[in-house]
């Protein structure tokens, strides 16, 4: 599946539902799902859910985590 598909499901179900799952959050914030999850692990990536065993992240929250990182570099 390529970027562009992603980018068009997290779009699409950015007017639906206000919650991503990990590949569609990481597409929103332009970097890998291997690294959101590494973020997620280490506690400093954007807030997330457990929705049953599904992990979430509202949009807002991810808007919200990408302005407070505004300007500082991503650890790899």
């Amino acid at each position: 599946m390529d970027s562009g598909d992603e980018i068009d499901r997290a779009r699409r179900a950015k007017q639906g539902s206000p919650f991503l799952n990990t590949e569609q959050a990481a597409s929103y914030l332009k970097i890998s799902a291997r690294l959101l999850k590494r973020m997620r692990r280490r506690g400093d990536g954007p807030i997330y859910r457990r929705h049953s065993r599904y992990v979430q992240y509202h949009i807002d929250e991810l808007d919200a985590w990408s302005v407070a990182n505004a300007g500082r570099e991503i650890a790899l």
